[in-house]
């Protein structure tokens, strides 16, 4: 049989085939590799195929002949297994920091690779709902050339920032470009930081990729290398509630027994636990302390209770007395429209 024009072709389209057609649960028979190949213009023999599918084989691919009829060739193991996949797929679905363009992309281009059919196991495992979704498609980009900057050991330039009540982007520091040395990426809190070293205040910092624009590489070299020598970034993301700053402490903290695995959840199999008593234990943290880790101990309610250094203590009591304050003077106000 004469040779076709698309002869030196034939092995591409062979794995594209099984790839595309086949997995553990579905062949291709050696009639439809045939019409698959003269569909694409190609010509090919029984025998030929044969050795076509030994040499992939040789190369590595996991071909393996289905007995019985109708029988059939599949390719049976990928660089991912469809378990795999469909982690990747949650992940990529669960990421608030990704739009809902682009997680939509994502997950397209993981279909491609598993079979078509395994691909609709993924397809109907992807539910997009109304969750808050990143707006900013250039955090692909921020993400890019902030690694770009380590790689190259200069500092970045970007504006950052804000929504306004009208859900309209309001530049902080009126609009003046923040610079800063990065050295970290951290997904924390289903966001995206940058922790970087800030050299005019002298501190570590973060920032939210998503609320950087016109981010750009600077000229001047990096800076805080001695800060991050020894930097811990899960550490630092236990610590530090939402990403929210606050000055760091070490405070001991009351907890009904129950909430043991609240407190290993939060700060590690290393958090210092004792027990006081058969229904009370006692951790020692290292927190920054902050409104959001006063929500956070408020969100436990009455199993947990500060118990150390006072200051924190009264400053969570003024933080609490605070929010019922707020609410007396909101119901007296509302109290008075009404009368009116």
């Amino acid at each position: 049989m004469a040779k076709s024009e698309n002869q030196k072709l034939k092995l591409l389209y062979l794995t594209q085939l099984l790839m595309e057609k086949t997995d553990e649960e579905h062949a291709v028979t050696m009639q439809e590799i045939i019409a698959y190949l003269q569909a694409n213009h190609i010509s090919a023999e029984r025998k030929a195929i044969y050795q076509d599918i030994e040499l992939l084989r040789e190369f590595g691919m996991d071909i393996l002949k289905k007995p019985g009829r109708p029988g059939g060739y599949a390719l049976v193991s990928r660089q991912f297994e469809l378990a795999e996949l469909k982690l990747l797929v949650d992940a990529v679905q669960a990421s608030k920091f990704i739009t809902t363009k682009k997680s939509r992309q994502l997950i397209g281009k993981l279909e491609t690779l598993c079979s078509k059919a395994q691909a609709r196991q993924l397809h109907r495992q992807v539910v997009v709902t109304n969750r808050n979704k990143a707006v900013n498609e250039n955090i692909y980009y921020n993400v890019d050339l902030i690694y770009n900057a380590i790689a190259q050991n200069t500092k970045i330039r970007f504006q950052y920032f804000e929504w306004s009540v009208n859900k309209e982007m309001k530049l902080r520091r009126g609009g003046e470009f923040y610079e800063v040395s990065p050295w970290l990426l951290s997904w924390d809190d289903e966001n995206y930081y940058l922790i970087a070293y800030d050299g005019k205040s002298g501190e570590i910092r973060h920032y939210r990729v998503d609320k950087m624009l016109k981010a750009g590489l600077s000229d001047d070299v990096r800076e805080g290398k001695e800060q991050f020598a020894h930097f811990d970034a899960a550490a630092y993301s236990r610590k530090t509630f939402g990403m929210f700053a606050g000055e760091e402490e070490t405070v001991v903290l009351c907890c009904d027994a129950g909430l043991t695995g609240v407190m290993i959840d939060r700060f590690g199999k290393d958090v210092a636990l004792r027990r006081l008593d058969d229904t009370h234990i006692r951790a020692r943290v290292q927190v920054a302390v902050s409104r959001q880790f006063f929500g956070w101990i408020t969100g436990l309610g009455a199993g947990v209770q500060i118990e150390s250094p006072e200051r924190v203590t009264q400053a969570y009591r003024g933080y609490l007395q605070g929010i019922l304050e707020q609410y007396e003077i909101f119901r007296k106000e509302r109290a008075d429209e009404d009368e009116e």
